[in-house]
């Protein structure tokens, strides 16, 4: 799907009208549903296809950050071949308590992947986490 199609047909399904609360606490005539495009198996490959030319040559694995970004991480793993691992806002307090589910991150270079970013708060302060879990740890460079 050309970019100019798949940009038109993600605003079309996930771009709604009406009256919104932003997580923010403000108001807003106009919501991106983010979740609208990421279950469309369609939209999602052709998300994944555009964004796989973007991968940095040096990138061992992805790291889909929770929730939004697990998705398209999924999707760009399948597409690349590049392994994934799941990024939650905190390491789990049961079983094995990592903050990145899935393969080890030790020695990797990860890229992170989320699905929208409006402030790229998220996107800071799981990879500061990740980078402190790295010090306290086998040091994965990421």
């Amino acid at each position: 799907m050309e970019r100019d199609v798949l940009a038109a047909r993600v605003s079309e399904v996930a771009q709604l009208s009406g009256d919104f609360r932003l997580g923010s606490g403000l108001k807003a005539d106009t919501y991106f549903d983010k979740y609208r495009f990421e279950s469309d198996p369609e939209l999602l490959a052709a998300v994944a296809a555009h964004m796989e030319k973007l991968i940095p040559a040096d990138t061992d694995m992805l790291a889909g950050l929770e929730l939004g970004g697990v998705p398209v991480a999924t999707a760009l793993s399948l597409a690349s071949g590049i392994p994934v691992v799941f990024v939650g806002k905190k390491a789990n307090e049961y079983g094995t308590a990592k903050l990145a589910e899935g393969p080890s991150i030790e020695g990797k270079h990860l890229l992170i992947v989320e699905d929208v970013v409006t402030t790229g708060g998220q996107i800071v302060l799981s990879t500061q986490d990740l980078l402190n879990r790295a010090r306290s740890s086998a040091r994965p460079r990421v």
